[in-house]
């Protein structure tokens, strides 16, 4: 008999805030050793749906049909955009010298 499995959606299991914040957080973390910067997005895309997306374009000033086309991941948005979204959902863009 084979095990049925199915596919969860994150951002339906964050219900807080702070759920969020430590998913963000947990992403960024797990960012550091994945050099695909497309991971990234993908956490500011399910913590932007878990937030709500309406209310993240209007946090973010970015359209909501413009906010789903960057965070889909068929785009390569640009890091002003980047760093509107993250500032929408608490954090700041940085960058940190990488150590050898």
């Amino acid at each position: 008999m084979a095990i049925k499995t199915y596919p969860i959606d994150i951002a339906s299991e964050l219900k807080t805030e702070e759920e969020i914040d430590g998913f963000i957080e947990a992403s960024i973390e797990e960012a550091k050793n994945d050099a695909d910067p497309k991971y990234l997005i993908h956490a500011l895309e399910t913590a932007a749906r878990a937030r709500g997306m309406l209310k993240t374009s209007k946090e973010a000033d970015v359209d909501r049909a413009s906010l789903y086309r960057i965070l889909s991941g068929e785009t390569d948005p640009r890091a002003s955009t980047l760093a509107k979204i993250a500032n929408a959902l608490g954090y700041r863009l940085t960058f940190v010298k990488q150590s050898n």
